[in-house]
């Protein structure tokens, strides 16, 4: 997959209003089949959100997730790490934020941070970043041996549409909150940023494969999501549990 050939826009028969039907009506079936699934106990769903600032992390787990209780879910965002996490190996940190049986668990932003910021500070030079995809792809296994499903996305979103965005955040007072002068300076490494990521979706695409969304109109994003979600999960055929009682009828 060369994310240069793949294009950021819908296609050109999208409509905004079926499509926001559609997104309406796989929500609904997401809701049934996460019930399922935590009232199973079988299985976990870990979610790896990645994508360049202003891609849409935050609206999409926003809007894909809002029928979902909060005892179904949860979301992990992994920062600059602190002394104490520093003080071991890489993935510590992110190894207990895994889900329990039943959960979904998102991480907007994830394990794959410490291939991607930390190569462009200079933290972490070429080859050990090679090392790491290697680290990474078997903890992927790791976690998924303890029936945790494993789905990647990567919004693919424009230089240009990244720019509106950006902008956006700095002329609208309801997005103030979310401008950060960093984000305008990573924007100068655009280039050599994409080049980061497509060197990890050629290297950390087994076991679990990268879902390249297109990420420039929100509700083409939200709704490619859903369709896996529902897809993933209507798979593993979830049956509730049966009745266990010692009370007689």
């Amino acid at each position: 997959m060369i994310l240069n050939k793949i294009s950021t826009k819908p296609p050109k028969n999208f409509s905004k209003k079926e499509t926001k039907k559609e997104i309406k009506a796989l929500k609904e079936k997401l809701l049934l089949l996460q019930t399922k699934m935590y009232a199973e106990g079988k299985y976990s769903l870990l979610i790896v959100l990645q994508g360049m600032d202003a891609s849409g992390k935050d609206g999409l787990v926003k809007n894909v997730f809002s029928k979902i209780p909060a005892y179904g879910i949860s979301v992990k965002s992994f920062k600059v790490p602190s002394k104490e996490e520093l003080a071991h190996d890489f993935l510590w940190r992110v190894h207990k934020e895994t889900p329990k049986k039943g959960e979904i668990k998102v991480f907007n932003r994830s394990h794959y941070e410490d291939v991607l910021v930390t190569r462009m500070l200079g933290f972490v030079d070429d080859d050990l970043a090679k090392k790491r995809f290697k680290i990474i792809n078997n903890f992927e296994e790791i976690v998924a041996q303890n029936n945790t499903i494993i789905l990647k996305f990567y919004l693919h979103t424009s230089k240009e549409e990244q720019e509106i965005r950006l902008k956006e955040r700095m002329t609208n007072p309801e997005k103030y909150w979310k401008h950060n002068d960093g984000d305008w300076e990573m924007r100068k490494h655009w280039d050599k940023f994409r080049s980061y990521y497509q060197d990890l979706i050629d290297n950390c695409s087994a076991p679990f494969e990268w879902n390249i969304i297109p990420a420039d109109e929100n509700h083409w994003k939200e709704v490619l999501v859903l369709r896996k979600l529902v897809e993933t999960l209507e798979n593993l055929q979830l049956k509730y549990p049966k009745l266990e009682t010692k009370m007689e009828e």
